[in-house]
Order: C-alpha cells, then sequence, then structure tokens
C-alpha cells in the first residue's frame, strides 16, 4: 500500500483525546507532524503538560488507528517546543464549548495577561462569572460559577 499523507491525517482526527472525547487529537494540536518515509508513518505528538498522564493511552490510539491502515507506524513524542493552548483549532475550541468547557482565551505568548480573566460560561455566553478554583479535576482546567444561569462550569486553561 502506497502511504498517503492526507489519509493519514484524516485517520488521525478519529483518534479522540482520552480525557475530553469530543475532540481528536489533531483539534488539540496535540498531533505537531506526519512524515512518511519508507512506508512507515512517523507521527510526532506533543502532550499538553510534560507529565501528562494520558500519553500512553494517545500514543497506543494512534498507532492502532493508522496501523490499521495497513502500515508502520512509528509515534515520537517531543517537548519542544511545549504545547500551548493556542494551538488548539477553531472547530476544537467549538467542541470543548459544546462539551461544557470553556475553551482557553488565546494569549500569542503573553500568558501573564490572562491567567485571572473573565472567563465565559459555555451554556449561556455570559461573561459575569466567578472563578471557585483554580484548579478542576484535571492539572488544565479550572473551576469557575456562572452568575447568570447559575451553573458551575470548567475552563480549559490557557497554557
Amino acid at each position: 500500500m502506497s502511504l498517503n499523507l492526507s489519509a493519514v491525517w484524516e485517520a488521525l482526527q478519529e483518534v479522540k483525546d482520552p480525557e475530553i472525547p469530543v475532540v481528536s487529537l489533531v483539534e488539540m494540536g496535540i498531533v505537531r507532524d506526519v512524515k512518511i518515509e519508507d512506508e512507515k508513518a512517523i507521527i510526532t505528538i506533543t502532550p499538553t503538560f510534560a507529565g501528562c498522564p494520558a500519553m500512553h493511552v494517545m500514543k497506543r490510539e494512534v498507532e492502532e488507528r493508522v496501523g490499521a491502515m495497513g502500515v508502520e507506524v512509528e509515534v515520537r513524542t517531543t517537548l519542544t517546543p511545549p504545547w500551548t493552548s493556542d494551538w488548539i483549532s477553531e472547530e476544537g475550541r467549538e467542541k470543548l464549548k459544546s462539551f461544557g468547557l470553556a475553551p482557553p482565551l488565546k494569549h500569542n505568548g503573553d500568558i501573564n495577561v490572562i491567567l485571572l480573566e473573565e472567563s465565559s460560561c459555555p451554556r449561556c455566553n455570559s461573561k459575569n462569572t466567578t472563578i471557585k478554583n483554580t484548579f478542576g479535576p484535571t492539572l488544565c482546567r479550572a473551576i469557575f460559577y456562572c452568575n447568570e444561569c447559575q451553573e458551575a462550569f470548567e475552563q480549559f486553561k490557557a497554557l
């Protein structure tokens, strides 16, 4: 079988984030690169943070999904450059919101400016929200409360 880059990228769209199953690793910006060398797919991924406990799951699922195409797969992990929430695609941001998880604000590298800024409620879009806990169920989420719809929600932190 002759490997096709676009077919590999398409297959990777089917690999979902294990913690947020509505978005793919591609939409989250975790898949950084795909190369084809000697009929082998070489896929480079970057975790959302260095100690991400889901890395082995993501790596295995990438190997299985792309390997199901009948090709050899090598998954490489890189920490350089470090992952940033700015890498989440617009489609991924919309999917996070529909999942009930406020997407992170874009920061273009100036993260100090937005750490304590408001978060829009993913349910009613109100900016009348209050941070309740800077640490949610995972390291990359914070817990907010919407004063309008009176619902608690999580926001994916800007990293």
